[in-house]
């Protein structure tokens, strides 16, 4: 039990590295300051984005992160 526990924690641990690797940075360049009256279509549309998908996709698997962290410390 513990060692399958682990194995996924395992799994999880690498899945969350890569998630947040894959996020762009909340600074992308002078993309932000150009942007102007296209930002108002783009903000309509945020929940929809990939970035908006992996974060959360990033909250999801850091919670199955920390729940089997704490279950193998009780276990």
């Amino acid at each position: 039990m513990k060692l399958a526990i682990t194995i996924i924690q395992l799994i999880s641990c690498l899945v969350l590295v890569v998630v947040v690797l894959m996020q762009s940075g909340k600074r992308s360049g002078l993309s932000g300051a150009i942007a102007g009256a296209a930002d108002t279509f783009l903000v309509k549309n945020k929940a929809r984005t990939v970035d908006a998908k992996l974060a959360k996709a990033t909250k999801w698997v850091a919670l199955v992160f920390v729940v089997l962290t704490l279950a193998l410390n009780i276990v």
